[in-house]
């Protein structure tokens, strides 16, 4: 009988794909886009780019398919667009309904969108999340173009290599870890958010100042009057600041979190729930800044975080607007919260890892909640709040 041998398999894959900033992206005069799409593009091969809107921004933005096909008439360039620029409305009910994931997949049937051409997304994080993982899951992958239009899909979702849908009740159930091609960050795109989506952002911002910056949170503190007034030239500090953190994360860490841990993710165990329990009433940034303001007050409590840090962490939320309590969170909920922990510990693998605050900047993993201290921390926010 011949000896049963084995065979092992390793080998290691460089993802590369550039985050650029911008006013303007579509004027003739603006080189950027069709200087980064050459580049991506084989000048050997005729390909197709299909260009998918989020409805809600279009609305603001009535010209936006003239002024991209005459962008494209412009190009000298192997690259055909699609002559359908698809409209998909955006916000988190486009990752609810499997049917539009659905349409947008008989979308590249029809047109003919194979692996090695580009679907392009212009929207919010959720329709950047959907058509990502439309891209993905296409012939095991389609080149993907995002072009965020909200604060927190330009400083955070967008610049990342997540994409999914929701599924079984469950925030982004289905999904895959595939870099996207392409993302271009257009500010002038910010003007017309309405204020609680420019607000909304700016939470991811604070977030990853707390887990990795303490002099980008005192900048915040610095700016944050600016920002309340909606000051652009502030903002576009804001992202690029936020998504250099975000992109340095991923590029030097554990971008497929292969691990346990979510770093980026904090206060957000609580957060997803909350926007199921508000019905997606809550934008996702400001269920993040309730959650961050939970996991907060826990460190406090555990005695990791000082009662000032605490404060100042709380305040800057308050601030700039956010709330840091949600009736959701009331004394006849909890079990919610329960089911939150158990899900996120599903989420990661089976087991349950959090990420709290040492001080401002320095974050630290812990595997286990002590419930009672959970519960105290959601009411200290209920008082705080007021």
């Amino acid at each position: 009988m011949n000896e049963l041998k084995s065979i092992q398999s390793r080998f290691q894959i460089s993802y590369k794909y550039d985050v650029h900033f911008t006013n303007r992206l579509f004027d003739l005069d603006n080189p950027l886009f069709r200087e980064a799409l050459l580049s991506l593009s084989d000048p050997s091969a005729q390909k197709k780019i299909l260009v998918i809107i989020d409805s809600g921004f279009f609305d603001y933005h009535p010209n936006l398919k003239e002024e991209i096909k005459a962008y494209f008439d412009s190009l000298e360039s192997r690259i055909t667009l699609v002559e359908e620029i698809l409209l998909v409305p955006g916000g988190e009910n486009c990752k609810n309904d499997i049917n539009v994931y659905e349409s947008l997949i008989d979308a590249v049937d029809r047109f003919g969108i194979d692996r090695h051409s580009f679907i392009m997304c212009i929207g919010g994080g959720a329709l950047l999340d959907l058509v990502g993982y439309v891209a993905a899951t296409s012939h095991r992958g389609i080149r993907l173009i995002r072009i965020p239009t909200t604060v927190l899909s330009q400083n955070d979702s967008g610049v990342g290599v997540k994409n999914s849908i929701n599924f079984k009740g469950k925030k982004n159930f289905l999904g895959t870890f595939a870099p996207p091609a392409l993302v271009i960050n257009d500010f002038t795109f910010l003007q017309t958010l309405n204020d609680r989506d420019w607000r909304s952002g700016i939470a991811e911002a604070i977030k990853v100042a707390l887990i990795k910056d303490a002099s980008f949170f005192n900048w915040l503190w610095e700016v944050a009057p600016l920002l309340s007034k909606r000051d652009l030239n502030v903002m576009s500090t804001l992202i690029e600041r936020c998504a250099r953190l975000h992109v340095e994360h991923i590029a030097s860490g554990d971008p497929f979190e292969s691990g346990s841990s979510r770093p980026l993710d904090f206060g957000h165990w609580s957060a997803h729930k909350l926007e199921y329990l508000t019905n997606f009433e809550m934008r996702h940034g400001e269920a993040v800044a309730i959650g961050m303001a939970i996991d907060t007050v826990y460190s406090n409590k555990v005695g990791m975080l000082s009662n000032d840090s605490m404060s100042s962490i709380l305040n800057l939320l308050l601030s700039l607007g956010f709330k840091v309590y949600h009736d959701a969170l009331s004394l006849d909920s909890y079990s919610h919260l329960e089911k939150a922990l158990n899900e996120f510990r599903e989420h990661l693998g089976g087991r349950l890892t959090i990420m709290l605050l040492r001080e401002v900047g320095t974050s630290i993993e812990i595997h286990q909640i002590d419930k009672e201290i959970l519960y105290e921390s959601v009411h200290f926010l209920k008082k705080y709040q007021v």
